[in-house]
């Protein structure tokens, strides 16, 4: 089999995990980035849940497809299956994106592994507005750490990449100590 794509538009961004050949910025379409899952294990508990993102219904979403040797696709996919589908909140599609021109100035569309939230699943927690939003974020704590510290890291690297995302950043302030 020849190389494939995925989709990362949180933490993947930021700490893939795998390797990868080529990283692109792309464009995912009918999907958006939001905190839309409330998190368990890696920033909150059961008792004192988190929020992450998920990849949800409605607009676009900006984020890196990283290409894959097709000889590392076996190892790869189940590398991100044991961290992405840890409680099956995630369901792994694979999608189209439109990926960004490179030098050459070319632009392209490829299929991508990517991880959309389970609308069904108990830990969707919907559409939540910045306050709602920034209230679950703050104090929660999980394996990986604080849940502001997640926010603000991925935020972070957004901004690096040229990403705007107002709403998650509207969200960041809120939760910042005034």
């Amino acid at each position: 089999m020849g190389d494939f794509w995925v989709f990362g538009y949180g933490s993947l961004i930021w700490r893939p995990g795998f390797a990868h050949v080529e990283t692109r910025r792309a464009r995912l379409y009918g999907y958006r980035r939001s905190l839309c899952v409330y998190s368990f294990v890696h920033r909150g508990t059961r008792e004192r849940p988190g929020l992450v993102l998920g990849l949800d219904l409605g607009g676009s979403c900006i984020g890196l497809a990283f290409r894959v040797p097709g000889e590392l696709r076996d190892e790869v996919l189940s590398y991100l299956r044991e961290r992405e589908l840890v409680t099956s909140v995630y369901l792994e599609r694979t999608l189209e994106v439109r990926l960004d021109k490179n030098g050459a100035g070319e632009g392209s569309t490829v299929e991508a592994v990517a991880y959309i939230v389970d609308r069904e699943h108990e830990q969707y927690a919907g559409a939540l507005d910045t306050g709602h939003a920034a209230a679950v974020v703050r104090g929660a704590v999980g394996q990986s750490g604080k849940n502001e510290d997640y926010v603000e890291s991925t935020l972070e690297h957004l901004k690096a990449l040229g990403i705007r995302d107002h709403w998650l950043e509207e969200v960041a302030r809120q939760v910042a100590p005034a």
